[in-house]
């Protein structure tokens, strides 16, 4: 398609979707050059759907028709096709209208709407995408509303614009349903299209994970190399499936035992997943065959890719759009694989060597392989299986968020294990990672703080603690290393939720159980005194002294410390046995257990030690220590025992109190469309789009920016000499403030820069000479004058657009000291109630607010509202990428805003809030 010759070409509307099977297609405006392509598309629908299209028999269109739906200006008339490879599979278009329904300009607001699709792609949720796209397009262009026409007998069409979630009206005319859609998001629709991503995600996600058949690409002769190994995994880890090897010089037909061919084209049967690892510069070739036999999904092993530089980036960008052409996803390249340990499945795509891990209830995904390598050993020697595992390399198609989407609804999966370098699309993470918090726990270890080569995501700018605080608000439970992911997750992967921080400690080892109470107090738990057993306890001994424990109400978790025997008379696997009795007969709280060199303990308590034959009863044996669904984790150090279980404390609070998350507030005085304006007014003449840079704005258009969302600055008058800050002072009544706005003096009272309550004009002036003399000239320190509000507490309110993290609420109080101690409290935009209540509270400077010493409490429900009313406006306009608001005087009743400063840009052409697409490259 060429598009050189139309300036007007829009291909910020272009973007790549998930359809409801899983499968990919992509949605662009229609242009002068899709004639054939437009024609060629409607000779394959059927004459049931053309007739519900034009409300006649209508078998071909005329040459009229193909320019009429080929030609557009993009603004009133407008025609979005959803495509695969070069073919259209559904077209949408709109015509703005005006109130007599005749051909109209702006600024009439409505456009009627007609949708066509392809048969053999009815039913996988094509239309709903196109509706989504064209609903944005339409909005961008000030249309307000779609009008519809649809016959009484085309259900599939009512029922897309019925399941929207757009406010609709419906009426019966001239044989024909007539339907209106306001296209104002509401809660529902927003609800509508994140449900349908989730599905079409995770979907996406389980065809590559649950393949019938697989082949492996690249598999050499002699058995050696990446293609060779993955097809062995595969071979000897049992997949149920049909599998296949590819090599172009095959002269057999058998490679390792597996059925060989020279072409992926010359398996006579369907191929759902392949697995490519042949060089890079071949990589076009396989994926054309793959795209060509209708294969589903790709693992690319072969590397050379964004890792490797500039020119490896142009090729993993142009690797991506290749393959999404036919409706494929990747994972790669330079991947380690994947691999499903569900029986009827027994995927082992990976360089992982036979056998694959055990059965177990973790989920993991990696972007790098060298730490999939360390944390699939770490499990293994733990004796923890997995549901499912995904080492995406350089994620260029499916990244971690997929991967969260289909863990969501994955009843195989307890836990999600995540090491991440970047975030990807932040908005979408922390979104998907609370949804998926809320039912199961993400646990995940960050590394890459800078931004690691092969990923165009940059990093962050916020301090790591600010990311962790910013996750932890989403409910993800972030650890420092990949030694601390393994140990989390193994005990929220066997354990339940603890109700509370109260600990009971228990063992033979008096030292080791000290260790542990010190490591309690430092983690925030509230241990209880240790119970010493004493090295001569026997297994007997620390069951009966187990099941007290977790029989008391005054523990919530029981940690178990071991070491030992001097004369080893008590065999390990007796006192596993013990210990996973006691916590049958007592369930419902976690316990963990520390040793000291006890490895056969360690297995004996593993999932594959509950097997072990000292632990099957026997006919005679009526209770017995066989438990195969007991697990405990065990760990060698006290401080891992421990810091796990803080975890699992602090995530189940966490659950606890987001049962309820809160709401977004709304505001009946917000102008959401009056922001708007302005801020395309503001940026018109600034660049041409995304990436041109950031625009300042002044403190007159910062206020009126401001106001729109209800947030009053209060007026400064500028005073470049005495006479000048007079006049400003009669105008705005006494008392005053006079005050440096220069950028090394503003807001900052401790170097003398501020003069409060002058009630005079002789104060003024008085005050006025003062600066000069002491600072600097006028022209210098840039004078201003203020009108005095009440007496309050100074504050700080931020909001930032950071690459990593999303965008970013952040609440302090003014001044050195808190500036100095870095006391800033942050929450995730948008900030519902909930969150703008617990963002002022935790602050460590927070009991100022309310009351300490003596003093006033200040008005926090005001506090409260204003950082809500911030929120919004960023979350509303993407275009806004950084407000400060300082200082923020909150008084006992009502606050006032004293200094504003407002940061715009050209959005990006695609964000979280716009209609679901994949990240583009």
């Amino acid at each position: 398609m060429t598009i050189a010759s139309d300036p007007s070409y829009p291909a910020h509307w272009e973007a790549d979707v998930v359809l409801r099977d899983g499968g990919t297609a992509r949605i662009r405006p229609i242009t002068t050059e899709d004639a054939g392509r437009l024609v060629s598309f409607y000779e394959q629908v059927s004459d049931e759907s053309k007739y519900y299209r034009f409300f006649a028999p209508y078998p071909r269109l005329s040459a009229r028709d193909v320019h009429r739906f080929t030609h557009h200006d993009y603004v009133d008339r407008v025609g979005l096709a959803a495509t695969v490879g070069e073919e259209f599979i559904g077209t949408v278009r709109y015509d703005r209208i005006g109130p007599d329904g005749r051909p109209a300009s702006a600024p009439a607001d409505e456009a009627e709407v007609a949708f066509l699709v392809q048969d053999a792609h009815q039913g996988r949720g094509v239309a709903s995408a196109l509706l989504e796209h064209i609903g944005a397009v339409a909005r961008e262009r000030d249309i307000r509303r779609f009008a519809a026409e649809v016959l009484p007998a085309n259900n599939k069409m009512i029922k897309v614009f019925k399941d929207a979630g757009y406010e609709q009206k419906r009426s019966f005319e001239d044989g024909s349903v007539h339907l209106t859609l306001d296209l104002e998001p509401t809660a529902e629709s927003l609800a509508v299209q994140r449900a349908r991503e989730q599905r079409a995600e995770a979907r996406s996600v389980q065809r590559l994970l649950t393949p019938r058949s697989v082949a492996v690409i690249g598999v050499s002769r002699s058995g050696g190399g990446v293609g060779a190994a993955a097809l062995r995994n595969l071979r000897d880890s049992g997949f149920r499936g049909h599998l296949y090897a590819v090599n172009e010089a095959a002269t057999t037909d058998l490679l390792d035992g597996v059925r060989a061919y020279r072409a992926l084209g010359a398996v006579d049967a369907p191929v759902d997943l392949a697995v490519i690892a042949v060089p890079a510069e071949r990589v076009p070739e396989a994926v054309a065959a793959c795209g060509e036999h209708g294969v589903q999904g790709l693992v690319v092993l072969s590397a050379g890719y964004g890792e490797s530089g500039a020119a490896g980036l142009d090729r993993q960008r142009e690797l991506v759009r290749q393959v999404r052409s036919y409706g494929m996803r990747l994972i790669g390249p330079n991947a380690y694989g994947v691999i499903n340990t569900a029986p009827e499945v027994g995927l082992n795509a990976s360089l992982t060597p036979a056998p694959a891990p055990a059965r177990g209830r973790i989920g993991l995904f990696t972007q790098s392989g060298a730490i999939g390598i360390s944390l699939l050993s770490a499990l293994l020697r733990r004796g923890e299986g997995l549901s499912s595992f995904v080492s995406a390399g350089n994620r260029a198609d499916v990244s971690g968020n997929d991967i969260l989407q289909y863990w969501y609804e994955d009843e195989a999966t307890d836990v999600a294990l995540m090491y991440l370098e970047t975030l990807g699309n932040p908005r979408k993470f922390t979104r998907l990672a609370r949804r998926t918090a809320a039912v199961k726990p993400v646990v995940v270890a960050r590394g890459g703080r800078h931004t690691p080569a092969g990923h165009v995501v940059p990093g962050t700018r916020l301090p790591d603690a600010t990311v962790s605080a910013l996750l932890r608000q989403a409910g993800v439970i972030r650890v420092g290393t990949v030694t601390e992911l393994v140990d989390v997750g193994l005990l929220l992967a066997s354990q339940p939720l603890p109700a509370g921080p109260r600990v009971a400690i228990l063992g033979n080892s008096e030292s080791l159980g000290v260790l542990s109470y010190d490591a309690c107090l430092a983690q925030g738990l509230r241990p209880g005194a240790p119970q010493d057993l004493t090295t001569a306890a026997t297994a007997a001994d620390f069951r009966t002294a187990l099941g007290a424990a977790l029989g008391s109400a005054e523990s919530d978790a029981v940690i178990v410390t071991v070491i030992p025997w001097v004369n080893e008379q008590e065999p390990q696997d007796d006192l596993a046995g013990a210990l996973r009795d006691a916590v049958a007969a007592h369930p419902g709280k976690p316990v963990a257990v520390v040793h000291v060199e006890l490895a056969e303990l360690v297995d004996a308590l593993s999932p594959a030690g509950a097997l072990s034959p000292r632990l099957r009863p026997t006919e005679e044996d009526e209770g017995g220590y066989a438990r195969p669904d007991v697990r405990i984790p065990a760990y060698p150090a006290a401080e891992r025992a421990v810091r796990a279980v803080a975890e699992a404390v602090r995530y189940g609070q966490w659950r606890r109190a987001n049962a309820d998350t809160g709401q977004v507030p709304e505001y009946e005085d917000i102008d959401e469309a009056g922001a708007a304006a302005r801020l395309a007014a503001l940026l018109a003449d600034f660049g041409e789009g995304a990436g041109e840079g950031v625009l300042t704005l002044t403190e007159t258009d910062a206020a009126a920016l401001l106001a729109h969302y209800g947030i009053r600055v209060l007026p400064t008058l500028p005073a470049p000499t005495a006479d000048a800050a007079v006049r400003a002072a009669r105008s705005l009544g006494y008392p005053v403030a006079l005050k440096t706005t220069a950028p090394h003096l503003r807001h900052r009272a401790d170097l003398g820069g501020v003069r409060l309550d002058l009630a005079t004009e002789a104060d003024l002036r008085r005050s006025y000479e003062e600066l000069t003399d002491l600072l600097g000239t006028p022209g210098e320190l840039l004078p201003v004058v203020q009108a005095m509000v009440p007496r309050g507490v100074d504050t700080v309110v931020r909001s930032v657009i950071d690459p990593a993290a999303g965008a970013v609420l952040s609440f302090g109080l003014a001044g050195v000291a808190s500036e100095l101690l870095g006391d800033t409290a942050h929450r995730l935009v948008p900030a519902t109630d909930r969150d703008a209540a617990g963002l002022i509270r935790s602050i460590r400077t927070a009991p100022l607010l309310f009351g300490w010493r003596g003093s006033d409490p200040v008005d926090t429900p005001a506090l409260e509202e204003l950082l809500l009313r911030l929120s919004r406006l960023v979350d509303d306009h993407p275009e806004v990428v950084g407000v400060t608001l300082e200082p923020v005087v909150v008084a006992t009743e009502g606050l006032s805003v004293l200094g504003a400063s407002v940061r715009v840009a050209h959005p990006p052409a695609r964000t979280d809030l716009g209609p679901r697409t994949l990240p583009s490259y």
